[in-house]
């Protein structure tokens, strides 16, 4: 069926701009939870908290890209809806069970999993739930919907910061249910309009039939070796990535007390990522073919460089600016992954190609902030914990430069084996009409003799 381009898919789009924004407005928001949670649960005689209480954070981002290859193979057997509805039903299970614990071990499991958990299994299909109700507008919904964790991110720090000094941490995890509750709602519009015959055949015999295992877990993206050495760089460059969002706000408190206000640091980072995606997302319309990888070189050169200035900047202005440019570059990083995917796999597998990307990316992403948050407790300061973090970007984005290159050499080949058999083939067929030519030939000559 074709996309209606807009009807309920508006709808939809709400929805799905609901969703990222409350998924990912809780997660980037993670800087004023952790001063709170290091408040609550710390004391003087731990040298080991803030590495345990990066954990929290750390667990839950890495968490929410880790199932994405899962999310997507059950998107694929029961379909957007009853994935979406069940994963924010988990997530706020999870939020609000964080709300009860008393130490901050169980928060590891509560915030950091099942939350986390059900956070990834709510997401991805508000991103796939749009391509059934739009073609043509596909790319402007796209933009709107993801604008929405810039708009949660921009808005969030300030009222947890409020709500934290006035009812505390536990209310305030209770107060985000309500974000999850609306979640779990929106869930319910993501009615699909893509049906298949066989799955109706199968419903009528009330049978449910697995599909084949290569179509559930395509691993062919990984013969394509571009898309293989982008699927091992992007996580390379990130070790050091999720490190400003946990730690700066406590950077902040250390070095200049209560006298600034941090969450203008995250509002920073979350106004010009969001106008980075609509820059860097129009500029890669009109780069050509794997060379949109450039793009995300020159985004992880720029995040690196920006988180080794942060202990550079004495002054609170500096850091404003320092977060301007990482939120530019950040949105710069996001807004392409899908591009390039299309670009090296093709349109037919770029779903599972993205899904096992950002699983292998919850790896780096769950590690890098506790080991910061170690070397702040045995060296009293951030600031060797930010130079280390701008390192990764730097050596992945390296490792990113020589895409172009590899996949323009598997095109030629390619196209060099086409050429090839289509050459093989006219030789064969010339052989084919010469030795017919010749039979014909023989057959006249003894007609004629006889």
């Amino acid at each position: 069926a074709e996309p209606p381009e807009g009807g309920w898919g508006w709808v939809v789009m709400l929805a799905a701009m609901w969703c990222n924004g409350a998924v990912f407005g809780i997660q980037n928001s993670c800087g004023v939870l952790f001063v709170s949670m290091l408040q609550l649960f710390g004391g003087d005689e731990d040298k080991q908290l803030a590495f345990k209480t990066a954990w929290v954070s750390s667990l839950s981002m890495g968490m929410v890209f880790f199932c994405s290859p899962i999310v997507s193979i059950f998107t694929d057997l029961f379909g957007c809806r009853k994935v979406a509805v069940i994963g924010a039903a988990v997530g706020l299970a999870g939020l609000l069970s964080s709300s009860f614990v008393s130490t901050i071990e169980p928060l590891y499991f509560t915030y950091g999993v099942l939350f986390a958990c059900g956070c990834s299994f709510a997401y991805q299909p508000s991103l796939v739930i749009l391509g059934h109700y739009f073609k043509q507008r596909l790319g402007l919904v796209n933009g709107i919907v993801t604008a929405g964790s810039s708009l949660f991110t921009v808005s969030l720090p300030f009222l947890l910061r409020v709500l934290i000094d006035s009812v505390g941490l536990y209310n305030t995890l209770r107060v985000l249910c309500i974000l999850m509750f609306v979640l779990f709602l929106a869930g319910f519009t993501y009615k699909p309009l893509v049906s298949n015959a066989k799955e109706k055949e199968g419903g009528k015999k009330g049978k449910f039939r697995f599909p084949p295992g290569k179509k559930i877990c395509n691993f062919s993206v990984f013969k394509v070796l571009s898309y293989r050495i982008w699927a091992f760089g992007i996580p390379a460059a990130l070790f050091g990535y999720f490190v400003p969002y946990v730690h700066l706000m406590k950077h902040v408190k250390d070095r200049f007390g209560d006298s600034v206000p941090e969450e203008v640091l995250l509002l920073c980072l979350g106004i010009t990522s969001g106008v980075g995606r609509l820059i860097f997302g129009r500029v890669a319309d009109y780069i050509p073919g794997a060379k949109k990888v450039y793009l995300q070189v020159a985004s992880f050169f720029f995040i690196g460089l920006m988180s080794m200035m942060i202990p550079l900047c004495h002054v609170f202005g500096g850091l404003i600016a320092v977060c301007l440019f990482m939120g530019l570059f950040d949105g710069c990083f996001i807004c392409i992954m899908a591009p390039i995917a299309f670009e090296l796999v093709g349109a037919q597998d770029v779903s599972q190609a993205i899904g096992f990307l950002l699983g292998l990316m919850s790896v780096p992403m769950t590690v890098g902030p506790p080991i910061a948050g170690l070397l702040r407790d045995h060296l009293g300061t951030y600031d060797v914990a930010f130079y280390l973090a701008g390192v990764p970007p730097l050596i992945g984005g390296a490792i990113l430069c020589v895409i172009p290159w590899v996949h323009e050499r598997q095109k030629l080949k390619e196209r060099a084996k086409h050429v090839d058999g289509e050459t093989t083939e006219k030789m064969l067929e010339n052989e084919n009409t010469l030795v017919l030519d010749a039979a014909e030939k023989t057959v006249r000559e003894m007609e004629s003799g006889v």
